[in-house]
């Protein structure tokens, strides 16, 4: 005998104590499946005979029991579960996580269950138990079904128990193996014309058998309220039935369907909402054709299942939605959710009832589709979620989403087939593409973000990244980035990328070096990286520029409503300059620029994302400046100037060895002088925007796509074009380095020499690839850049003295290990904020990234690396 149970089920076994629940369980289950109270009571009590200990073990069980079924694992509670009382928490269980019941009775004979009972040590109780559980089992059996079991199996003899199969079937709701592409189709209500004009546009076409199909494969997928309202429901139903049975579509049903059906079924419903039109359609056809149609489509709708969990769990289709905890599960709660939603019981000025919104408290992976409430104009993604009923019944538009592309197909309706008690659906407003359009009205979604919620980042959190799997961020350091974000981060809508720390390249062997370009191209070759480019590093500030065409693009791709045309971020998110008016036409500048270069056009876009260092350093570093850089040159020289006029006057006086501490003096002052020399050069006057300087080195992203398939050669020569159209621009000068050849590498070490020899900063070496392949698994953990310092400028990060031999002998112990593992991972948040941004997903999981390069930016590393 072989018994089917879902694969999401809560399995309770039943039988008197010796029946062999336990040695049923052990073979048809996993050990992990399975919560005994015998165990528990072992683990609450340290003995599983303990029945003082039942009532705290039963606790322990069900507690973890809800936690597998929230996860959506499959539970066995193997325990007598005999009576009523003892079955009614599980069954609330079962029913609060939408896990399916079912109930296996082992009804073995009484003298068994003794026998065995009798060879147990730990079981010294009396017959009369045994036969109390016997009785007990046999009035239950009658009342399983009534108390809410949905499968029951009574398993009569130790023979049927004994060659007893049990499979596993996937929930009906459970088609993750289903992987598409689909085209998903709002809420059709018999506008046959348009559906069937909305199918043409999608290159579908009806075959030989009348049944509409694409070429390629794809899928059509309605998401229900195929009928009512509308001038075709026959035609309309029949179309979609015809596909679905034919293997071309597949469908979930919508409450006036269901209302429908049961209308045909004779059962007592009201004749409101459209259902009038569809029962008077039907009427009017033939007879034995009206019967027929009248069966089918009764047979069809009974038949569907309340909504489709698809394509490995990425997407869920239902008629009203789905929340995440409801997803691939099965309940009449489940069901009801799906058709209807959710209402707060209220109802609005115009007799509706007022929805609960779900989807702006939607925080699941996986992407829900719905319909069942009229959106006007072009749907709007909220939270992964996408209503695209447009209300074409009201003289909206039909729609429709292609997936996995995303791309949004509208029809207009030809006609208005029926008046809304709410406002009409079609507003006027264009039905656009996803990517939206220039002068778009605010998004749904941004007006959503607009004040983001703190429990999505406070505590422990995960981050998982493509590039980097998943990112722990401490609870601590989510705290101390909290604090940034809340009191000096700039408003969140800007916030889709900040750049990574950058680890220095390896101590130079060297003994009068601490950082040296041969380091970095050995490091590169190591991890099977022959073509490396060498940047000059500016001595400046990072800064990111979000930078929109005109405020108008910065309204409909960022929800400014300010008159705001984009920001220049920090590298922690805060703005980066104080006055406004500056900002405005720092921006203003760049979009200009970009307009002369014409890269909107080209890059086909209305905003842009740039990486970029901006000149002067003391622009932003002000503060740094005047309360560290420059009272240390100053209360240096004047402490030493001092020791050595002492030194030189003792010397005179014939003290010995003050000459020689005069000496050492001198060289200490030396390089104090060389300190202050070093920051001043990157130091000049700023009184208005001609007095900045930007060097931008990465065009990271534009609308619908990042530019990190691009080589860092490509970013550097596109930006470098803008240098011909602003003053405001400096080029970034480059020297591409083959790791493999000795040659080029002395080459590359010349080029840094000569950078640094004439007062620069020093270089950053990359992969000309921005996001460099793997060689031979080589590539594994490979720094995105490392930085080569010149021996002048470490002179600011380390002190006047660090080139000292002892000062250097001490410095190269410095450990790279944190600064790398940070560097690493914030460069994966960085990539993978500007990929959920351009891919439209919420603004809180962009900000989630940008918040955990924060976070880990408290970690505790050597500020000087």
């Amino acid at each position: 005998m072989n018994i089917e149970i879902p694969d999401f089920s809560l399995v309770v076994l039943l039988g008197a104590s010796g029946s062999g629940k336990s040695t049923f369980a052990a073979k048809h289950f996993l050990p992990t499946e399975v919560l005994s109270s015998d165990h528990f009571r072992a683990l609450v009590s340290d003995d599983e005979a303990s029945q003082d200990a039942t009532g705290d073990a039963f606790d322990a069980l069900q507690y973890l029991a809800a936690i597998r079924l929230r996860r959506r694992r499959l539970v066995v509670i193997d325990a007598t579960n005999v009576q009523e009382g003892a079955r009614k928490p599980l069954l609330e269980l079962a029913q609060r996580f939408h896990a399916v019941p079912v109930a296996i009775a082992l009804d073995v004979p009484e003298r068994v269950c003794h026998d065995r009972n009798r060879g147990r040590t730990n079981r010294d109780f009396g017959k009369h138990v045994v036969e109390r559980h016997a009785r007990e089992l046999r009035r239950s059996l009658r009342n399983l079904r009534r108390e809410g079991f949905r499968h029951v199996y009574h398993l009569g003899g130790e023979e049927q128990i004994a060659n007893l199969t049990i499979t596993r079937a996937p929930l009906w709701t459970d088609k993750r193996d289903v992987t598409g592409p689909f085209d998903l189709i709002g809420d059709v209500h018999g506008c046959y014309d348009e559906l069937s004009e909305l199918l043409t546009r999608l290159e579908y076409a009806p075959d030989a058998a009348n049944v509409w199909r694409h070429p390629a494969g794809r899928r059509l997928l309605f998401l229900g309220d195929l009928v009512d309202r509308g001038p075709k429901i026959v035609e309309t139903a029949t179309l979609v039935m015809d596909a679905v049975e034919a293997g071309a579509a597949l469908c979930v049903p919508g409450n006036h369907d269901n209302k429908l059906m049961r209308a045909l079924q004779g059962r007592s419903v009201q004749i409101t909402h459209g259902l009038g039109d569809s029962l008077a359609q039907i009427e009017a056809l033939p007879e034995p054709e009206r019967e027929a149609f009248r069966a089918r489509f009764v047979a069809f709708v009974d038949g569907l299942v309340s909504h489709l969990w698809l394509d490995g769990g990425r997407l869920v289709a239902a008629h009203a939605g789905m929340k995440e905890e409801m997803q691939g599960r099965a309940s009449g709660r489940v069901r009801d959710f799906a058709l209807y939603g959710e209402t707060t019981g209220e109802t609005d000025e115009f007799g509706l009832p007022v929805r609960w919104d779900w989807a702006a408290e939607y925080r699941g992976k996986a992407v829900v589709v719905y319909g069942h409430t009229p959106v006007p104009g072009p749907p709007q993604w909220l939270n992964n979620t996408l209503n695209i009923d447009t209300g074409c019944v009201f003289g909206g538009a039909l729609s429709a989403l292609r997936w996995p592309e995303k791309e949004i197909v509208s029809i207009h309706a030809r006609a208005v087939y029926a008046a809304s008690l709410a406002p009409p659906a079609g507003d006027g407003r264009p039905l656009l593409g996803a990517g939206g359009a220039r002068g778009a009205a605010i998004s749904e979604q941004w007006r959503h973000d607009d004040l983001l919620n703190i429990g999505d980042f406070t505590g422990r959190r995960v981050i998982e990244t493509r590039l980097a799997g998943n990112v722990l961020v401490a609870e601590g350091n989510a705290a101390a980035a909290l604090e940034v974000m809340s009191r000096f981060a700039a408003h969140p809508r800007w916030l889709l990328y900040l750049p990574p720390t950058m680890s220095p390249v390896e101590t130079s062997k060297t003994e009068e070096w601490l950082e040296h370009p041969a380091e970095a191209f050995a490091y590169y070759a190591g991890k099977g990286i022959e073509r490396v480019v060498c940047q000059e590093k500016h001595m400046g500030s990072r800064a990111v520029l979000i930078v929109c065409r005109d405020a108008q693009a910065a309204r409909a791709r960022f929800g400014a409503n300010d008159g705001e045309r984009g920001a220049i971020l920090t590298r922690t998110g805060r703005p980066f300059f104080e006055d406004a008016s500056l900002a405005d036409a720092f921006l203003s500048e760049v979009a200009r620029a970009l307009e002369a270069a014409n890269l909107w056009d080209e890059l086909e876009t209305d905003w842009c994302c740039l990486d970029a260092e901006l000149m002067p350093w003391n622009a932003k570093a002000q503060g740094l400046l005047r309360e560290q850089y420059a009272p240390v040159a100053a209360a240096g020289r004047a402490a030493v100037e001092a020791e050595l006029n002492a030194a030189r006057s003792a010397a005179m006086r014939g003290i010995a060895g003050a000459e020689k501490i005069a000496e050492q003096l001198q060289v200490r002052l030396a390089d104090i002088e060389s300190y202050a020399v070093a920051y001043a050069r990157y130091c000049w006057e700023v009184r208005s925007l001609t007095d900045l300087k930007l060097a931008p080195f990465h065009l990271l992203a534009v609308e619908g796509r990042t530019l990190l398939d691009r080589d860092h050669i490509w970013h550097i020569e596109t930006l470098a074009r803008l240098a011909a159209q602003s003053p405001l621009f400096q080029i970034t000068d480059t020297l591409e380095v083959d790791t493999s050849d000795a040659a080029s590498r002395q080459a590359g070490i010349t080029w840094w020499e000569r950078k640094t020899g004439a007062g620069g900063e020093g270089m950053v070496v990359k992969p000309r690839d921005f996001l460099p392949q793997r060689v031979g698994g080589r590539g594994r953990g490979c720094q995105p850049a490392v930085k080569v310092r010149g021996r002048e400028y470490l002179r600011i990060i380390y002190g006047p003295a660090y080139t000292e031999p002892e000062n250097l002998t001490r410095l190269r112990e410095r450990g790279l290990g944190a600064k790398r593992a940070l560097a690493s991972k914030e460069f994966a948040l960085g990539v993978e904020g500007l990929e959920r941004f351009v891919q439209r997903e919420p603004l809180r999981r962009v900000h989630e990234c940008a918040f955990g390069v924060l976070a880990l930016e408290s970690e505790p590393v050597d500020p000087r690396l």
